[in-house]
């Protein structure tokens, strides 16, 4: 059997020629074998008809195994005759042959230093788009993080806008010191909310760039 793998012609004709010839061969083989079985017990219906006959059935079993040995070699070496002409002339794509799927390679052709450059450049896209991946996730857990941050910012906004309510209605000597103080922390307070904003903000267009 041939080593080749006729790749091009398993494509066209939907199996290898190799197991083409293969099957031709087993069923070759198959029928020779049928034929000596037919053929000995034609032999063996024959003696029946010969009284005093010193053949024995097994003399008739060794000399049709000895024949059938004798047939199969040289049915080999014909089949690899016939199996290399096949392989060569019938079941064989020339090399100037080009199958209809595989046109779009000669009107884009390209060699081999240009596929392993698109190659590599294909590799380091996907390094790229994992590590912006990564780095997405990585900001999407940080806005989650600062939404709670926010949130309890707010609650202490509101809690310093009553508070601050309060100090108006009633406010007096050094209270407005402290509510001063705490006039004061409420605007810092209120920045650093601010600050958070406008990094959600940033992070949402990354999010939508990806």
């Amino acid at each position: 059997m041939s080593v080749n793998p006729m790749a091009y012609e398993a494509q066209f004709f939907g199996f290898t020629p190799q197991t083409c010839m293969l099957r031709i061969y087993i069923a070759f083989q198959d029928y020779l074998f049928e034929m000596m079985l037919v053929v000995e017990s034609v032999i063996l219906k024959k003696l029946d008809g010969f009284p005093g006959c010193k053949i024995s059935p097994f003399q008739i079993r060794k000399s049709t195994e000895k024949f059938l040995l004798f047939m199969k070699e040289h049915f080999d070496k014909l089949f690899s005759k016939m199996e290399e002409v096949l392989l060569q002339l019938v079941l064989n794509i020339p090399k100037n042959v080009l199958l209809p799927e595989d046109k779009v390679h000669e009107q884009y052709p390209y060699s081999k230093e240009q596929f392993q450059a698109l190659q590599d450049e294909i590799h380091q896209l996907q390094k790229q788009y994992r590590a912006e991946a990564s780095a997405g996730q990585a900001l999407r857990a940080e806005l989650e993080e600062q939404k709670a941050v926010r949130a309890e910012l707010e609650k202490i906004l509101q809690w310093f806008d009553g508070l601050e309510n309060i100090c108006r209605e009633h406010g007096t000597g050094n209270f407005k010191e402290s509510f001063a103080f705490l006039t004061q922390n409420s605007k810092k307070l209120q920045d650093v909310l601010k600050d958070v904003e406008e990094k959600s903000k940033k992070i949402k267009k990354h999010d939508q760039l990806l």
